[in-house]
């Protein structure tokens, strides 16, 4: 039997939005926090500060 594929109406669309946990915010912000970017000779080198 075949599959049925439809698609949502676009009220339906509109009213979906992602939003991201907050464990993936505070990774993020973290991370950054404790990222270091040095720059020598016109090479970038990135570490961690943790």
């Amino acid at each position: 039997m075949g599959k049925l594929y439809f698609k949502k109406s676009s009220k339906e669309e509109k009213n979906i939005q992602p939003r991201p946990a907050k464990e993936t915010i505070e990774f993020l912000l973290s991370y950054s926090k404790a990222l270091n970017v040095v720059e020598y000779q016109n090479m970038k080198f990135e570490t961690l500060l943790n």
